[in-house]
């Protein structure tokens, strides 16, 4: 029975055991009135001599899910007091039991490690995730959970910020009992036969095991290469390290200090901007809850190749049959081939049996007839970057294809709106574009056509869900928001060799700021002849005569990047890009020809080129209103170009620097700064601001 309620906890008794819910939905965030309610309850537990323990639970579908990320921005003495409450939990005289179901995730987590017990259903998760957010566990979590589970595993689960199950954690000593049944009851039986221990068994009181100096040093190492330039993962094993080699208190009272040095970063700030950012680019403008959708209970998909291949795997992976079109029998068994071998590859990681294998494979309808997609709830053409042939194609689906049923493609540059205009129901066509590899990458551009319908976006908007894409809707230009920008910053990179700096240079300045690839590691990968296709039609279409820049004579040559084993770079077994004297000799000789009298560039001029021509570019989508928000650019960046998470994306890396002094170095370089980019500037706005005055921030 309720008999008092403190700000978003409530009090009630079953006999001599306090119980304190939280009540803070949707997740129980550790939100302002949660400190304030469980403090009320330990004191009037405290008070009554009738107490003799304590319970500590979620209400609703949650234990606490961790801090509210929304306070990180207050200054601290308005900041929910995780801390404090729980040294008070920590000094508490009477024995505490967090009854954990659904998360306890991060400051969920610590609130629990600072309870003297922890009981949990079976299915419950538990973790420390801050380090994906850029900072580290702040209210005692580099410090109690190395006493708990040892040096090594606290390493490991702070440094992935991935939970573990409850069973794992039982069998580590974090979880001191797995509740069958009822969870509450189950805490409260266990409460009461510990009521009389004594002394407590604090974890703040144990020692750590397993803190040889191999484990930090090893964990240093690791860093390197899974958090490369990242200032929060150095600090948890510093704080980690500490925890062994110093009292509790020393540990705590360092792990606060580090705790605002992490939050008050800029990477921090860049991965909490990515964290609400890809939250608000599923919002769409006049679309919600009551817009219809379709539920996809099949798929078609036209195209074998690389591409089709990987965009029929999603589907497979989320349970959705899928029927594959191709012309010849030969690039058919080619591509069920691939799909069969990845999914082999797969099982052979231990990351799915081979019967899911099967199970998949037995989803997959292979077909030379188009017209075997009649019952298909989405088509999605996948074929190669040719107008004329996707025209061809939607023609004929728009005389296959069902009433009700979406006609997708996948072009990555193309025109949406042309190609829906050879149907007689362009309210149904939409643009899908998969990032390669399909089945790996997450990112989705939603390509809104002129005529799509809400319910068509709405619908696709959800199946990116499903399969579980990150969806961003765009606009109809030429290569959408990504590949624009992108276009943009290779012909940035081309002119810096042009004007003086080899390629290796240019990618090294990229590589620098975070990108795993710099601009010609990219082009290599992804396939030289693409973007020299791509110049050739740009040229045709706009009368120009046939490009000539450096790089088209390389793919001339026949150097076509990766797939070639030679383009910008050689490339042998290991895939590793390795410089060739006679491409630059190619670039020395193009200089010459061109009249340009080569210059020492240095490698912030080429980073700052590079990474603003970007920005430029993104702010000239936005003016355009070809993306919805700056944060919606940042998305698509960081899920589909290997943009670092932790620099929040080009526009919040732009936002960071100071739009004033990008322009400055944008007109310093010679081009010429976007409209919007001005404004924001002069005015000393961000690009967050301008996404709260659109009201889409």
């Amino acid at each position: 029975m309720t008999i008092s309620k403190e700000h978003r906890v409530d009090q009630s008794r079953d006999g001599d055991i306090l119980i304190l819910t939280i009540n803070n939905p949707p997740v129980n965030a550790f939100g302002a009135g949660v400190p304030e309610g469980l403090k009320a309850g330990l004191d009037a537990a405290a008070a009554d001599d009738t107490v003799k323990a304590v319970v500590i639970i979620g209400g609703g579908r949650t234990f606490v899910a961790g801090a509210d990320i929304k306070t990180f921005n207050l200054p601290r003495e308005q900041s929910p007091d995780l801390r404090g409450t729980i040294e008070k939990l920590d000094a508490f005289g009477k024995p505490t039991v967090a009854a954990i179901h659904g998360t306890a995730l991060g400051g969920g987590l610590e609130l629990a490690m600072g309870c003297t017990y922890r009981v949990a259903v079976k299915d419950a998760q538990v973790g420390l995730p801050e380090v994906k957010l850029g900072v580290l566990p702040g209210a005692g979590g580099t410090q109690r959970l190395p006493r708990v589970v040892g040096a090594q595993k606290a390493l490991e689960m702070m440094l992935s910020g991935n939970p573990v199950g409850a069973p794992e954690a039982h069998s580590l000593g974090l979880i001191d009992e797995i509740v069958d049944g009822d969870l509450l009851a189950g805490a409260v039986a266990f409460a009461r036969a510990h009521a009389d221990a004594r002394p407590l068994p604090r974890i703040s009181e144990k020692s750590v095991q397993g803190a040889s100096p191999e484990v930090f040093a090893a964990a240093r190492e690791g860093i390197k290469k899974t958090h490369r330039g990242q200032l929060s993962p150095s600090l948890i094993v510093d704080l980690a390290e500490l925890s062994a080699s110093t009292s509790f208190q020393q540990g705590w009272d360092a792990e606060a200090g580090k705790f605002m040095e992490a939050k008050d970063s800029p990477q921090s700030r860049g991965l909490r901007h990515i964290f609400f950012a890809e939250r608000e680019s599923a919002k769409i403008p006049g679309i919600d809850k009551s817009t219809p959708t379709t539920e996809i209970k099949s798929a078609g998909i036209i195209g074998a190749g690389t591409m089709g291949g990987g965009i029929a795997m999603n589907f497979l992976n989320a349970g959705i049959p899928v029927t594959i079109v191709e012309t010849q029998q030969d690039a058919l068994d080619r591509g069920l081939s691939v799909i069969r071998r990845n999914y082999e590859n797969t099982a052979k990681k231990g990351r799915m049996s081979m019967d899911d294998v099967e199970q998949r494979m037995a989803m997959l309808t292979p077909t030379l007839d188009m017209g075997d997609l009649k019952n298909a709830d989405i088509i999605i053409e996948a074929v190669f970057e040719n107008m004329d042939v996707k025209k061809e194609i939607f023609t004929k689906l728009d005389g296959i294809a069902k009433p009700g049923a979406i006609l997708a493609s996948n072009t990555s540059t193309l025109d949406v709106n042309e190609i829906a205009s050879v149907t007689k129901r362009p309210e149904s066509v939409i643009g899908l574009h998969f990032f390669s590899p399909a089945n790996v990458m997450k990112l989705l551009e939603i390509v809104r056509a002129e005529k799509t319908s809400d319910s068509v976006l709405a619908t696709s908007m959800a199946l990116a869900k499903k399969i579980k894409k990150v969806g961003v809707v765009v606009g109809v230009c030429d290569g959408f928001v990504g590949n624009r920008m992108v276009h943009r910053y290779g012909d940035e990179a081309r002119k810096i060799v042009e004007e003086g700096a080899k390629p290796q240079d240019v990618d090294a300045s990229m590589n620098a700021l975070g990108l795993p690839m710099g601009p010609f590691q990219m082009s290599d990968m992804a396939g030289l002849d693409i973007g020299h296709a791509i110049r050739q039609h740009q040229a045709k279409v706009a009368g120009q005569p046939k490009p000539d820049g450096w790089l088209d004579r390389i793919v001339e040559q026949g150097r076509k990047g990766q797939k070639t084993n030679a383009g910008i770079y050689d490339y042998d077994e290991t895939r590793k890009p390795k410089p060739n004297a006679d491409m630059q000799q190619l670039i020395e000789t193009y200089r010459s020809e061109k009249g340009i009298s080569p210059r020492d560039i240095t490698q912030d001029e080429s980073t700052k080129r590079l990474a603003y021509s970007l920005v430029n570019e993104g702010a000239k989508i936005l003016d355009e209103g070809i993306a919805q928000r700056a944060g919606d650019i940042d998305v698509i960046y960081i899920y589909g170009y290997g943009f670092p998470a932790y620099r929040g994306g080009p526009m919040q890396y732009a936002s960071e620097q100071g739009l004033s002094s990008v322009v400055a170095d944008l007109e310093k370089y010679g081009q010429t700064p976007a409209p919007l980019l001005k404004r924001l500037a002069d005015e000393g706005k961000t690009f967050a601001d301008y996404d709260a005055e659109k009201g889409r921030g």
